[in-house]
């Protein structure tokens, strides 16, 4: 599995409110780890969505692979997937670790494989979901035999970087070629900043394309900034985080 390049060119997002953000211009060689950065309100999470295909941009254009924005927005959520993005792919803390994985397993199986996949036996199947399981787990470093109860710990017992952890190994379950994670750095600590972007340097390394939204970019990755500047007068100063998330996430649900 190879990344993918991910180049953009005066793109912009205007929602009801006004512009989300604008002129964003960013190129990346795949498995490039790509840092959004800006303070909240910036439309850092609805540029994620926009290069993942998950919200139609209002101007400009990108490249994400071979597919085009904003034509081939089905082609480009084909080879991505998100994480840690509230209100998209929020964790249900009543359910434990281990239902977690097998509802997203399954979730894959089901409409993630070709034809041919699904006619394979059972237990090639079970298998083949067990692997991916572990191979994603592996990838984040998530140690189910160091939770308290396991992978029967409930999702609510975890803490927040193991919650964190988890949302990145549901995402790679399916095994995405670009892999799109929002507040990156929100309410952790410095050693727990720097142990995250390490994870996720790991994970644009082995191959993956990262796009991962922050308030302060590490040392490194390729920066794409929506902090307002001179060339942004048309960017809603007034767009706040919760009047941003609402947007992102109504779009989010349309696409």
């Amino acid at each position: 599995m190879r990344g993918l390049a991910v180049a953009a060119r005066g793109l912009g997002v205007k929602g009801p409110r006004g512009w989300a953000f604008r002129g964003v211009a960013c190129a990346a060689e795949p498995g490039s780890l790509i840092a959004v950065e800006g303070p909240s309100g910036t439309g850092r999470t609805s540029l994620l969505l926009a290069l993942t295909g998950r919200m139609r941009v209002t101007e400009g254009t990108a490249v994400v692979g071979d597919a085009r924005l904003p034509r081939q927005l089905a082609a480009v959520r084909r080879v991505s997937a998100l994480a840690h993005v509230a209100g998209v792919t929020d964790l249900d803390p009543a359910l434990t670790v281990g239902e977690h994985l097998r509802e997203r397993a399954l979730l894959h199986h089901r409409f993630g494989d070709s034809l041919r996949g699904l006619l394979r036996p059972r237990a090639e199947r079970a298998r083949e979901a067990r692997l991916r399981i572990d191979a994603a787990l592996d990838a984040v470093g998530f140690d189910r035999a160091a939770l308290p109860k396991g992978s029967r710990t409930a999702v609510r017992d975890l803490e927040r970087l193991e919650a964190l952890r988890l949302s990145l190994a549901l995402a790679l379950i399916g095994r995405p070629r670009l892999l799109g994670v929002d507040d990156t750095d929100l309410k952790l600590s410095d050693a727990e900043r720097a142990e995250v972007w390490a994870l996720l340097r790991s994970v644009a390394e082995a191959g993956t394309t990262v796009v991962a939204v922050c308030s302060e970019a590490p040392e490194g990755a390729v920066v794409v900034s929506t902090a307002p500047g001179p060339g942004s007068a048309g960017q809603d100063a007034g767009h706040d985080e919760e009047k941003e998330a609402v947007d992102a996430l109504a779009a989010a649900r349309r696409a």
